[in-house]
């Protein structure tokens, strides 16, 4: 039991102390001190007041961004606190991971260090969306006096405009951290180890300065003026997820936990939000597809791989450079083992029953028992890979889709007009890029081409007997949830093979494989069932494809896959992403959709450079 009758202030330091002596010993030692204190009525009125501080933040959290994920009993966590009291540091040992009884992390360590952004990367399904979410609801021992924020869901609609939204949210900041502050120092007293990062925080905040700084993340995030004064009941989901972002930027958690944030956001929005973060100087854990995003961003690297988490120094490029230095020198002590161990046992098998050559097998065996026993190396681990391909679509004589003097406005007005006198065609050597911001008419121009719009003025043309194949945001939306991929596939098309062999190379094509060819297309991840739209498009042998934001749901192997197989297309490709790495790999042609369609003289990586020009933080 902790000494009786001793000040609350007394407790806090000495409880500090011994955590931090019990560190150094392990998880188990800071465990019983953690105990000990608890089970004193002093440290538990204590804790239930910091807590009850700290609701706002932690209902917030749980309730207004995760939903009805708060509720989820199918997700376990474990782990034992490492941290000492009053460090923003966090460190959690023996910490394990369950989801519907399938063990994603077991027994690992989860170090997150103030001024880190880490980077969280691992393929599709492998937990990483519900990893942040038990960091989020504090399924494992967080600290109450770290604040959490996920951003998971958009803003509510409501008759807040945006920028009403973000300034409300930070004044509700500011009255939690003053409730918290004057908690703390009721029971603990103005030399707690709290105070100063409360204090600090509310110096950043500054109400003087919200509608200021609130204005200048929300147009970073792609709002004008006008829109910033729109409700957001009136707003796209899309738009009510940017809202939700400037929120989260804007009140600067201790710990800020981001899912895909570029999902919703055109290129412009993307580059500033990569130099937005690449400041953030708290704990930033980001889940992204985008490589370049993550070069620009992160310091660290985090991976889930093998029931781990893995942390390695430096951005994606970094990790993948030294990963696979690391891989090659291990396979080649791995490949130096394994030959030694082949020589062992062949000069043992030859040994034969003659004495001395007996003795020395003896001893080749013992030599060889020892090394097992100490371990043998293992190979280095590879991450499950994938090709798409999209398979020979023949030749038509370009131009495959032509455009005469076209002009469109979905009013029909000619002041409304998107664009107008356009006038090009598109073959089958085209890889064109579609860039400009959120609804300049990227998408538009697609469903243009695609003939499921109608020119105002001119004409849009197909070539005969032309297949187009098309991808957009909702395209996996549409599929049939209670098949599976192959009995999805032969409902389509049910003359296409006459064996499920056939139909379970369609899909194999694109890395759906084993099990998940048969399991319902409800239980796939997003990845996966991205990747069957993908399968369906194939089987069309399409000779232009159009691909809107495709990257979405793929993690960076499968993003890699679809660059390769757009490379190695037959036919012509025109792309509407926000990956620059992709359109790095893919675009020969950027044509800038703003106020009409301009071609661009450079490339992706010059146009992203124009786009930092004249940006405020």
């Amino acid at each position: 039991m902790p000494p009786k009758n001793k000040s609350k202030k007394f407790l806090a330091k000495q409880r500090a102390r011994e955590e931090a002596e019990a560190a150094k010993k392990g998880p188990e030692a800071v465990e019983a001190v953690r105990r000990k204190y608890e089970t004193s009525s002093t440290s538990k009125t204590k804790s239930k007041r910091i807590e009850d501080a700290s609701s706002s933040v932690t209902a917030d959290s749980v309730k207004d961004e995760l939903g009805d994920a708060a509720a989820d009993t199918s997700t376990t966590a474990t782990g034992i606190l490492m941290s000492v009291y009053g460090a923003r540091d966090i460190k959690i040992g023996a910490f394990s991971l369950n989801f519907h009884n399938k063990v994603l992390v077991e027994d690992t360590l989860i170090e997150l260090t103030v001024g880190k952004r880490y980077g969280l990367i691992g393929r599709n399904g492998c937990g990483k969306s519900t990893f942040l979410k038990v960091l989020a609801e504090r399924q494992v021992p967080i600290p109450e006096y770290i604040d959490i924020h996920l951003l998971s869901e958009e803003a509510h609609p409501s008759d807040d405009t945006a920028l009403d939204y973000v300034i409300n949210s930070a004044r509700a900041e500011v009255t939690r951290l003053e409730a918290r502050a004057d908690d703390i120092l009721t029971e603990e007293g103005p030399e707690s180890l709290l105070l100063n990062d409360i204090y600090e925080k509310l110096d950043e905040l500054d109400p003087s300065t919200f509608e200021s700084r609130a204005s200048t993340i929300l147009c970073g995030l792609g709002f004008n003026a006008q829109t910033m004064q729109k409700k957001t009941k009136d707003m796209s989901g899309g738009w009510r997820m940017r809202v939700a972002l400037a929120k989260a930027l804007f009140i600067q958690p201790t710990m800020l936990l981001l899912d895909e944030p570029t999902n919703h956001l055109d290129l412009s929005a993307c580059v500033w939000l990569e130099e937005y973060l690449s400041r953030y100087s708290k704990i930033l854990i980001v889940v992204s597809h985008s490589q370049d995003f993550l070069d620009g961003v992160c310091t660290d690297t985090m991976v889930m791989q093998q029931q781990k988490l893995k942390y390695w120094g430096g951005n994606y490029s970094t990790y993948v450079r030294t990963r696979e230095e690391q891989d090659t020198n291990k396979l080649k002590l791995y490949k130096k083992q394994q030959e030694e161990i082949k020589h062992i046992k062949q000069f043992i098998a030859s040994c034969g029953t003659y004495a001395n050559l007996v003795r020395q097998a003896k001893s080749r065996q013992k030599q060889l028992d020892k090394m097992v026993e100490a371990g043998l190396l293992e190979p280095p681990y590879a991450e499950p890979r994938f090709k798409f391909s999209f398979l020979g679509c023949g030749t038509l004589a370009p131009p495959l889709i032509s455009f005469s003097d076209v002009a469109f406005s979905y009013s029909g007005k000619k002041e409304d007009y998107l664009y107008s006198n356009l006038s090009f065609g598109i073959d089958g050597e085209s890889r064109v890029s579609l860039v400009g911001p959120n609804g300049a008419g990227k998408s538009t121009l697609l469903n243009l081409m695609l003939q499921e719009l109608g020119p105002c003025e001119g004409t849009v043309s197909h070539k005969s007997g032309l297949r187009v194949g098309r991808y957009h945001q909702h395209s996996a939306d549409q599929l049939d949830f209670n098949l599976s991929p192959v009995e999805y596939v032969r409902s389509k098309y049910p003359k296409l093979h006459e064996t499920l062999q056939g139909y379970r190379a369609e899909v194999g094509r694109f890395g759906i494989t084993g099990e998940a060819q048969l399991a319902p297309i409800a239980h796939l991840s997003e990845g996966m069932k991205s990747r069957l739209v993908f399968a369906e498009i194939a089987i069309r042998k399409p000779h232009i494809l159009l691909l809107d934001e495709p990257t979405n749901a793929l993690d960076v192997n499968g993003i890699d896959a679809l660059a390769e197989a757009i490379n190695n297309f037959e036919g012509g490709v025109v792309l509407v992403s926000h990956d620059f790495r992709l359109l790095s790999q893919v675009a020969r042609e950027i044509w800038v959709v703003e106020n009409g369609v301009k071609v661009w003289d450079g490339d992706i990586l010059s146009y992203k450079e124009s786009l930092k020009k004249g940006m405020k933080f």
